[in-house]
């Protein structure tokens, strides 16, 4: 559930409807019929309400009977979608064709070294690489562009792990830990190859490039070293998957040897660890979804107990970097006690329960969202009027200097700071990108504000930036609230009248998520152009539960107010109908994890507005898994969603929205699409097989497309998701009328 549902009716008019499908989709005869899972009908009762469900032994991930319905769902859809091959085709040929696929990101230095991953023709995975800095004083990473293509390796270039290699037998493969030891000898990394989010350790000895005998089963992502490198840091997750424990491994010792750092028995939170940049501090951290607390390890003695920076208080959240200020030892922490859009202060390391200083104040207009300290600055990440920003706070010999905010100049972007682990760096690594501008990556210059570019997400095929246009709508949700929206098109594909408003309605996709304050910011994507060239619309709707617009934006669509998250995406779809952009006939509905709770709930609140929905890895079964605390994530969810179990208005209210629960036998359900993985531990295979199945029970439209083995994330290898993804647009296009484009 990370990070819907659909319904659908119609007795009589099935059969035509699927007639119709199978003259246009060429069905095969014999794969070309719906699977109808049995019903075995079984009760679930809470606060006096009985609900029978028909499906849920499909909930029996190891039983022949299931695995055979999913492999039968996955012929259906093939079937079903079999004229849409030449289409698929064409697609994914266009995404690789666009690609630089033998590539090299930007150089990141950390200690002697430059690190960087290169990608190469015809291989699925990336390969870690490192080469040698010239000098202490070498800052200037070698630039990818000054690469020839023909060279295969940077000067003194060695190669740390190649994934396509380590993959070899698997047909699924994850990198979920890769940290080098600080003096450059020993690699930390961690492998999965089932998509269920559970990695094996294992330490290699870069000189030798042999395994130690150290290997760690079932660890979480994230493993790491202590500076001095004699021991590596990594969590665990308990029955729930739930990340609960975080352990020190002695390099060269055995597993059953591991001592426990810190657990945490609550089953609300999350536990994880990492270094500050200044390398002076372990940090462990515990945080639900409203509260969270830190403890610090003196990095110089990793076998020492954490202690605490602040105890935790119920809904105060807060984080902790370290800096030296002044020539003393600051803790700087980022946190909402009686600050809902948080406060910057600092408190001595030594004393963190002394009063805190106040850096930079709470203003409900700004949402301060982290922080970054090195030797000479503070980084600080923000955001303003639906925007993320970023501010440079300088540390002088008397304290602190004024933040002053980074400039950019497209009207929709998005900027982070990015690969900088070294503390004493005289530049900042920016990342930056938009809807009509590649990923971008720059070094800044804090004394002179000069943004240097390293290197531009390389499009090839003549990608002109100045043939697409992005812009900004507001549409008006029933309670008066404004919501934007972000659009993106190509110019000369889309028409406007001399009002400025748009002359025909276009065929338009738009994409929703709305949780866990979670922000769709504004991003370039290769595979969009796709949809763009052919005359899509693509539009985004930031609608309330994500944290676009601040920490009131979220806490309004979270809980007892979930249904705004629902009802502001109706009002974007209206608004683009209302104001000529779209047309009900060709707009298509997009959402994943628990924006594809939103697409099955969108789809019940208002399905007469949409061609077509989308839902990947959808959420659309709630209320069954939050009611189980056995399932995974369960209770760490409560934060986010109420916890129905023992609150009977949660039960209600959860009830009145949840897909699964509100399929609907009288709706005209549009044709839905689901995508899943049986291996996802968040949104389980379960939910949209399930609703699905509901769904065709009712006479709708539903296909269910699931990946055997594969997690959350979906299919491993660019190539399987390239072609995953234009599976995925080729229906999309289809539902907008435009299969033959």
């Amino acid at each position: 559930m990370d990070d819907a549902q659909h319904l659908g009716r119609r007795a009589e008019p099935v059969k035509s409807r699927e007639a119709g499908h199978a003259r246009n989709a060429n069905v095969d005869r014999v794969t070309g019929i719906a699977p109808s899972p049995k019903k075995i009908p079984t009760e679930r009762t809470f606060h006096g309400d009985t609900v029978v469900d028909e499906y849920e032994w499909l909930r029996t991930k190891d039983d022949p009977e299931v695995i055979a319905h999913l492999t039968a769902e996955n012929a259906y859809a093939e079937a079903r979608n079999a004229h849409l091959a030449p289409l698929r085709e064409a697609i994914f040929e266009e995404i690789r064709s666009r690609t630089l696929e033998t590539d090299l990101s930007v150089p990141v230095r950390e200690g002697a070294w430059w690190y960087y991953s290169r990608s190469f023709e015809g291989k699925q995975y990336g390969v870690q690489c490192r080469a040698p800095i010239a000098g202490p004083d070498d800052w200037a990473p070698p630039r990818p562009a000054e690469v020839d293509a023909a060279t295969p390796a940077l000067p003194g270039e060695q190669v740390l792990f190649d994934s396509n290699v380590e993959a070899a037998g698997h047909d699924f493969f994850s990198l979920g830990s890769f940290d080098v030891s600080a003096d450059g000898r020993l690699l930390a990394y961690a492998v999965d190859v089932e998509g269920d989010e559970r990695y094996t350790l294992r330490v290699r000895d870069l000189e030798t490039g042999a395994d130690l005998d150290d290997e760690v089963p079932g660890t979480a992502a994230g493993a790491f070293f202590a500076p001095g490198g004699g021991f590596v840091f990594y969590t665990t997750v308990d029955d729930a998957w739930r990340p609960d424990t975080v352990w020190r491994h002695e390099v060269g010792t055995v597993a059953s040897a591991d001592v426990q750092v810190f657990h945490e028995p609550d089953e609300r939170y999350w536990v994880g660890a990492g270094l500050t940049r200044s390398r002076r501090f372990i940090e462990v951290g515990a945080s639900s979804s409203v509260t969270s607390e830190s403890w610090l390890i003196d990095a110089d003695a990793p076998t020492d107990a954490p202690r605490v920076v602040w105890p935790r208080r119920e809904g105060v959240e807060y984080s902790v970097d370290h800096a030296v200020v002044a020539g003393e030892d600051r803790l700087l922490i980022l946190h909402n006690d009686g600050a809902l859009d948080f406060e910057l202060v600092d408190v001595p390391a030594s004393d963190p329960a002394a009063a805190p200083r106040v850096l930079i104040a709470h203003d409900p207009a700004v949402r301060l969202d982290d922080i970054d300290a090195f030797a000479e600055r503070v980084v600080v990440e923000y955001r303003r009027e639906g925007l993320t920003r970023l501010g440079l706070l300088p540390l002088t010999d008397a304290g602190y200097g004024e933040l002053v905010e980074v400039p950019f100049d497209e009207p929709l972007y998005t900027v982070h700071a990015s690969g900088n682990p070294e503390w004493e760096q005289p530049t900042i690594r920016l990342g930056y990108g938009s809807l009509v501008t590649p990923s971008t990556v720059y070094d800044l210059v804090p004394a002179t504000g000069e943004l240097r570019l390293l290197k531009q997400q390389p499009v090839l095929g003549g990608y002109d930036p100045s043939h697409y246009e992005q812009r900004r709508e507001w549409a008006v949700a029933s309670d008066g609230t404004r919501v934007p929206i972000s659009l993106v098109y190509r110019r000369e594909l889309v028409s406007f009248g001399a009002d400025g408003a748009p002359a025909a309605p276009a065929p338009l996709e738009l994409y929703g998520y709305g949780s866990y304050e979670h922000s769709i910011d504004p991003s370039f994507s290769i595979a969009r152009l796709s949809l763009l060239d052919r005359g899509v619309v693509f539009a985004i709707a930031h609608v309330r539960g994500g944290g676009e617009l601040g920490r009131s934006w979220y806490e309004d669509g979270k809980k007892l107010a979930k249904r705004n998250t629902f009802t502001d995406f109706v009002a974007s779809a209206r608004h683009l109908v209302e104001t000529g952009w779209a047309s009900p006939a060709r707009l298509v509905a997009e959402g994943g994890s628990a924006g594809g709770l939103l697409m099955g709930a969108v789809a019940n609140l208002a399905p007469e507005l949409f061609s077509g929905v989308l839902a990947e890895v959808p959420f659309v079964d709630a209320l069954t898994s939050i009611l189980d605390p056995s399932l995974p994530l369960t209770v760490i969810e409560w934060d986010e969603w109420g916890d129905p179990l023992h609150d009977a208005s949660v039960y209600e209210y959860m009830r009145s929205y949840t897909p699964y629960e509100n399929v609907r036998p009288d709706a005209a359900y549009p044709p839905i699409l689901a995508v899943t993985s049986l291996n996802d531990t968040r949104v389980l295979y379960v939910e949209p097989a399930k609703w699905v199945a509901r769904l065709r029970a009712v006479g709708a439209d539903a296909l269910l497309k699931i990946e055997m083995v594969a997690g959350h994330g979906g299919v491993s290898g660019r190539y399987n998701a390239w072609r995953e993804r234009a599976w995925e647009l080729a229906w999309l296009l289809d539902r907008l009328g435009l299969a033959a484009h």
